[in-house]
């Protein structure tokens, strides 16, 4: 107790310092790693599965990214939410199996092969094409895989879904054989997005909209016998005038729509009769620097049905006028060139009209010969010789730039073409059965079914399956899927015994991937029928390679459910993934593949914008991690909300760093203090603790409460902001700052230090679950400090465990009802006590004196604490008194309570740091209180409140 060298005794060794091995600085970037591997090395993610074998499953599935290039951070972003969901989910009790999972065939896995041997044909065959495609694509998964594991993301990774896999290609090819069993596939000449850089179509999900300029036109359609049109007895020269920004469809063009709804007239100009909805005359003639120079006549657009013009450029083709349902008047003249090789509406129009659908263009952009004019030039090149020709012919009434959003290819960046080729569709609008409902009106009715989170979600989705074309699954590409048909060469009817030859197909392709598909002859297959069918070439669309996937994945794998419980991913998805899995599942199932979507927003800088590399605005997750840990990054995601533009950039990473810290130094408050704590020996009964401490367990169970309704809520910002909160105001703030001086003075083995270690212990307990989801690497860390020697078997991770059961208990003399007031008086007084530290009066809370004037459940409540009181306000004395008219102390906030501030009187004890007149009263110990005294020598102190 004393220095030899020295009269006075040394106190320091007779406090419970705290001391805990978990550090202040989590120096995450350079441990993550480390930590990594040995969970790794452990099977971690297995120890998992075996700690939740049995319960309810809950299934997210993973939308698979594409297996090329390094993650940026809007993969970081998908990956980890998915992570905090599955994470939260299995402490929630459920087994949560997550098998990821990447999307390997296309085009720009086939580019990055091209770029290094070239096309197919020059130096590699096609087998060995695909060979290098599948090593490259392989490379990229693992690429990949590294940076999802460092994000501390739990999931099969050993076995992870590939669309390359043999089983997964086969059975793609069996998904394709389900939809084409239910009636769903069919074979036509349709226009469909086709990209000129692709050399391919273009499923809807690839095409995007970029402004463009273009040749805007007008051009005159000579109508053959304008008598049909005009009052009797004229034959004057009339023609039906077309606008267009496409002037290379014009060889294509097999009649002019227009609308029977409308009326149209004839009006009289210097470039003679033109024909013009009446509604858009003067618009039209404006644009044309023409004078109206009388109507000739009026006509319904029922009347104009099948009146011929003259095409302008090909002297052997006349068209008819037709009635179409796609006419406007917004803008152009109410006639509408139509070539049905080159438009959706076109097309649909063209048949009921029994018009022929002939493409003109090769897919390199070439005219073909049934294009009869411009034969063998590029449409680009050749356009502008189009409208000269015009010029050139008096067909051409004005021709100008314009500049407006067109559909552009996702990955070239280059304007699409809508071009007819065969191809193979999924029907949208076909009934399968006599009565029953189309494919689209089928997945229109399960929509409502599914949980869509955020809720616009569902009407997002919505407008796009109830405005999609049919779905064009055919490709004309080198690594993919086939479609593994047989054609008759004559007929273009499929082989009868189609449906056999698939699943025949799948097999081998089971044994040795598309390639032995690709590889194969017809008669392997068919036999003597080769003669008569031809085998199919085409590939399908990647997006039916992951459309499928719940048939492919969920289905096929023990450990999953389908459907599954949740799909997560951006917002895009829903014109992409969602949509193609949606399809699918309906055109199998007559079913939604999944009961909940969740969508997240893009990643965009802090300025709002889209992150670009010509901005220079790029933030890549792996410079994140190396410089402050993949916790860091993760509080970071956690803390935005999602569902909307997630800002990134210094100032965003900032607020999740102070937020990490306080939890981080909250939790380490609670290990230092609860390090000598032996749960099984040392812990009290709930009803012998102190009335504080049951307030902060009361607290944390309406904290857990929450956290938990917003881990199930999906509101994981939601989840850092009470987190947060518990650790800066309820523990921080108050709690922690008022047991400072129980913990550290009272007997190290008392029941006030036990009382309050007790209740530290159940919160670290629950606090680290809490924070297990989104901060796991702090999680463990902390958990293994807090468990120390009994962290083995099931207790090894706190990914295995549930929320954690606050135990109950009643409140005593102090119910909740009156810690809230107490609470509320404190924060009013505090003011008063740094007003005073302000002005000098007092140098801190411990050399205070308060003297408090209170009435009503003010002081009834404060009444409750007696002499703990001054704990509670963590000054070295206080009193309580009636508010009455005489009282001069300080007014506060709060009408019924009035605060005097004085220093207080008598020695600082130099052990707790009181100012007590009973300092010295045991000569022993001449320079601490009588207090301190009896909690080294005596009985110690007995706290009931405080």
């Amino acid at each position: 107790m004393t220095d030899s060298t020295n009269s006075t005794p040394d106190y320091k060794d007779t406090l419970n310092l705290a001391d805990t091995a978990f550090p202040m600085r989590g120096n995450l970037a350079k441990r993550e790693p480390d930590w990594l591997k040995a969970w790794e090395a452990d099977d971690v993610y297995g120890k998992i599965r075996e700690a939740k074998a049995g319960r309810e499953k809950y299934i997210l599935h993973d939308g698979p990214p594409y297996a090329n290039g390094q993650i940026h951070l809007g993969h970081a972003v998908n990956k980890v939410l998915k992570d905090i969901i599955v994470k939260s989910k299995t402490l929630s009790g459920y087994d949560a199996p997550y098998i990821p999972g990447w999307d390997c065939h296309g085009l720009p896995i086939e580019q990055k092969v091209e770029a290094k041997v070239g096309k197919v044909g020059q130096k590699v065959s096609a087998t060995e094409f695909r060979g290098l495609c599948r090593e490259y694509a392989r490379s990229q998964v693992e690429l990949q895989m590294a940076d999802f594991k460092r994000l501390g993301v739990f999931g099969d990774w050993d076995n992870p879904y590939l669309t390359m896999n043999f089983q997964q290609e086969a059975n793609i090819v069996r998904a394709l054989g389900k939809i084409y069993a239910n009636g769903y596939v069919t074979r036509g000449m349709k226009p469909v997005n086709w990209c000129l850089d692709c050399g391919s179509s273009l499923a809807e999900a690839e095409v995007e909209y970029e402004d463009k300029t273009s040749d805007a036109i007008y051009v005159a359609f000579d109508l053959v016998d304008p008598s049909q049109i005009l009052p009797e007895g004229s034959t004057d020269k009339t023609a039906a005038v077309i606008w267009t920004t496409t002037p290379w469809t014009l060889p294509a063009n097999q009649a002019i729509s227009v609308s029977a709804d409308f009326e149209y007239s004839v009006v009289k100009t210097s470039k003679g009769n033109l024909l013009l909805a009446t509604d858009l005359v003067e618009d039209a003639l404006q644009a044309l620097g023409l004078e109206n120079e009388g109507v000739v006549t009026t006509l319904s657009g029922d009347k104009l049905e099948l009146i011929k013009a003259q095409h302008p450029l090909i002297e052997s083709r006349q068209v008819p006028i037709i009635l179409g349902d796609h006419v406007t008047t917004e803008s152009g003249t109410g006639l509408v060139h139509t070539a049905p090789a080159h438009g959706a509406d076109d097309y649909v129009v063209s048949l009921r009209y029994d018009l022929p659908v002939t493409n003109p263009v090769g897919g390199n952009g070439v005219y073909l010969d049934t294009a009869e004019v411009f034969i063998g030039e590029h449409i680009y090149k050749a356009q502008p010789k189009i409208i000269e020709t015009l010029n050139d012919s008096g067909h051409l009434l004005k021709h100008y730039k314009m500049e407006h959003s067109y559909p552009h290819c996702w990955r070239h960046k280059s304007p699409i073409i809508f071009r007819a080729t065969p191809q193979w569709f999924i029907r949208m609008d076909h009934k399968v059965t006599e009565g029953g409902n189309t494919l689209r009106q089928q997945t229109m009715h399960d929509i409502p079914n599914v949980i869509w989170t955020p809720a616009w979600g569902q009407n997002r989705i919505e407008a796009m399956v109830a405005g999609r074309p049919d779905w064009c699954i055919s490709r004309q590409r080198t690594w993919g899927v086939p479609i593994p048909f047989f054609i008759h060469k004559d007929t273009d009817e499929l082989h009868p015994n189609t449906l056999e030859l698939m699943e025949d197909i799948a097999q081998v392709i089971e044994k040795g991937g598309v390639e032995a598909w690709f590889d194969a002859k017809a008669e392997d297959f068919i036999g003597e029928d080769a003669k008569e069918y031809v085998k199919s070439t085409d590939t399908l669309d990647v997006w039916f390679d992951s459309g499928t996937t719940h048939f492919a994945v969920l289905e096929q794998d023990e450990s999953q459910t389908n459907p599954a419980d949740m799909y997560l991913e951006g917002s895009d998805q829903h014109r992409g993934w969602f949509q193609t899995s949606l399809l699918t599942s309906e055109a199998m199932y007559g079913r939604a593949p999944y009961k909940q979507v969740l969508t997240h927003g893009f990643v965009v800088d802090e300025n709002g914008r889209k992150m670009s590399k010509s901005l220079g605005n790029i933030i890549n997750p792996q410079d994140e991690i190396n410089k402050t840990g993949a916790d860091m990054l993760r509080m970071w995601i956690a803390s935005s909300d999602y569902r909307y533009e997630m800002n990134a950039g210094k100032q965003a990473f900032k607020g999740a760093t102070d937020m990490y810290r306080r939890i981080r130094n909250t939790v380490r408050f609670l290990l230092a203090n609860t390090d000598d704590f032996k749960p099984e020996t040392d812990s009290l009964a709930m009803d012998e603790l102190v009335s504080l401490d049951k307030y902060i367990m009361l607290r944390a169970q309406k904290v857990q409460e929450a956290i938990v309704a917003a881990y199930d809520a999906m509101d994981f910002h939601q989840v850092t902001q009470q987190v947060t909160a518990f650790c800066s105001q309820d523990l921080g703030g108050f709690y922690l700052d008022i047991i400072k001086d129980r913990q550290y003075t009272t007997m190290a083995a008392g029941k006030p230090r036990r009382s309050a270690q007790t209740a530290m212990y159940h919160i670290a307990h629950a606090l680290l679950r809490w924070i297990a989801p989104i901060l796991s690497f702090t999680a463990q860390e902390a958990w293994e400090a807090l468990l120390k020697e009994s962290a083995t078997g099931a207790n090894a991770y706190v990914f295995t465990q549930d929320w954690y059961e606050l135990p109950d208990f009643s409140m005593d003399k102090i119910s909740e009802a009156d810690w809230t007031v107490i609470l509320e008086a404190k924060d009013a007084i505090n003011k008063v006590i740094e007003h005073a530290r302000e002005q000098k009066q007092i140098n801190a809370n411990l050399s205070a004196a308060v003297s408090i004037y209170a009435d009503g459940e003010i002081y009834d409540s404060l009444a409750k604490l007696e002499d703990e009181l001054r704990f509670v306000l963590i000054t070295s004395s206080a009193s309580l008194n009636k508010l009455d008219d005489s009282q001069s102390g300080n007014a506060t906030e709060l009408d019924n309570l009035r605060v005097e501030v004085t220093s207080a009187e008598g020695t600082k004890c130099i052990r707790c740091w009181h100012v007590r007149d009973d300092v010295g009263s045991d000569p022993k110990h001449p320079e601490i209180c009588t207090r301190c005294v009896s909690n080294i020598e005596g009985p110690g102190e007995v706290r009931h409140y405080a």
